[in-house]
């Protein structure tokens, strides 16, 4: 790096916001992810070996990806180019190419392509990389909050190794706060002191995401400034989150919290399910949403064990169309809570898919004779007719066959001892 290189690097550095200020700037200033940067890490043993593979890095946010793509740079001496997958379109990336085989070609050294969410990339534009990371033009490191498995072009997975960065813990978190207060005090030249107290709530609620510690950290400082010191106690923290709203890291997150209310609300366990209510709630999640999925499970799970539920559910998602938030949350909950003390019964659910199982394999048959319309003048002589109705008969029941003839014999209900006779 030239003299002005570096003039630049100071001034931007000098310029940018506390969190950008707070990133490390070796790997021995990463915290946590010891299984890749630890004794066998892939990551150390690239180091090691002086050997870089294209590879994608997934985890929740403000946990280090960018960072450790941007290190790695700096070790291998890489051009680093880094690309949003949200804006950058084929003709960005024919530029990349182009500028990394010319580098190669002058003996300038290899490139490093960061894209950032490389979820968001289409299927035409990560083919299109393909060659490039097979011919060994550059080394692509894709970062992205999703599961690659799924949200990832299978011929780029198969092709990269997959690094998964996990979220920082509690020890790792205090750490960085000791490490915040440290900077703040030599950036601003100020005392600043935050309570243990107040480091452990700022650790726990930022749910494993540095970045959204060190923004948190810095505002909680700015508000206890009286003008000589900072003293940030638990109070002061707890103000600056509580008017936050949880977000969902990424939208496996959607689908694991939905998951977990499901099956709560099936295992019985009526403080799960109305904890992982409050917690669809707090991220934004639409109520409908969480009250069709009710309506749903009030008849794959619980059916004819409660001749309630339904009711309840589609009261719930009722509510949820003529009363908005906050107040629909007690309705919710109302329902939620009902569902989970339930006695439960799939056997609607077995049923109807048991039945269409076998029409798919072996036909729906024809309707039998005596069930089948005969309200039209004729009907006698095509031989349909002799339906026996059942209010005529001791007990409105009559034994007559409703089956088609070739199928006469199967059963698709199983009644359990949980069903209401």
């Amino acid at each position: 790096m030239d003299f002005f290189s570096m003039e630049l690097e100071n001034k931007r550095e000098k310029n940018a916001p506390f969190a950008e200020r707070m990133r490390p700037k070796t790997f021995s200033d990463v915290l946590g992810q010891d299984h890749i940067l630890g004794k066998n890490g892939i990551i150390k043993k690239a180091l090691e070996t002086n050997s870089l593979p294209s590879m994608i890095l997934y985890g929740p946010p403000g946990t280090g990806k960018t960072t450790i793509a941007e290190l790695l740079s700096k070790s291998f001496k890489m051009s680093f180019r880094k690309v949003s997958a949200v804006s950058a379109g084929i003709k960005e990336l024919r530029e990349v190419v182009s500028d990394a085989q010319k580098n190669i070609e002058m003996g300038l050294g290899g490139t490093i392509l960061f894209i950032d969410e490389i979820h968001r990339f289409s299927t035409s534009q990560q083919d299109f990389l393909l060659p490039y990371v097979e011919g060994g033009d550059l080394i692509l490191i894709g970062a992205t909050t999703e599961n690659p498995f799924f949200a990832v072009n299978k011929a780029l997975v198969s092709r990269l190794i997959l690094v998964e960065i996990k979220s920082l813990e509690e020890k790792d978190l205090i750490e960085l706060i000791n490490r915040c207060e440290k900077k703040y005090e030599e950036l601003h030249d100020i005392e600043v002191t935050i309570d243990d107290d107040a480091k452990e709530f700022l650790a726990k609620r930022s749910g494993g995401d540095a970045r959204r510690l060190i923004n948190s950290f810095e505002v909680s400082v700015m508000q206890a400034y009286d003008g000589e010191k900072s003293h940030v106690t638990s109070d002061d923290v707890r103000d600056n989150f509580l008017n936050q709203v949880l977000k969902y890291d990424n939208a496996d997150e959607h689908y694991d919290t939905i998951s977990a209310f499901i099956k709560s609300m099936r295992g019985s366990d009526p403080d799960a399910a109305v904890f992982y209510l409050a917690k669809m709630l707090l991220s934004g999640e639409d109520p409908r949403f969480i009250a069709r999925r009710m309506v749903i499970f009030a008849s794959e799970d619980i059916g004819l064990a409660d001749k309630h539920a339904l009711e309840i559910a589609t009261s719930a998602f009722y509510a949820t169309t003529v009363i908005g938030m906050p107040e629909v949350r007690i309705n919710l909950s109302h329902a939620c809570i009902y569902l989970a003390r339930a006695k439960k019964s799939n056997s609607s659910y077995v049923a109807i898919d048991k039945a269409m199982s076998f029409i798919r394999k072996n036909g729906a048959g024809k309707v039998p004779n005596n069930i089948r319309d005969a309200h039209y003048s004729g009907s006698e002589k095509l031989g349909v007719g002799g339906y026996l109705y059942p209010h005529n008969y001791e007990g409105g029941v009559v034994e007559q066959n409703y089956m088609p003839e070739e199928f006469i014999d199967e059963k698709f209900y199983d009644e359990n001892d949980r069903d209401l006779k």
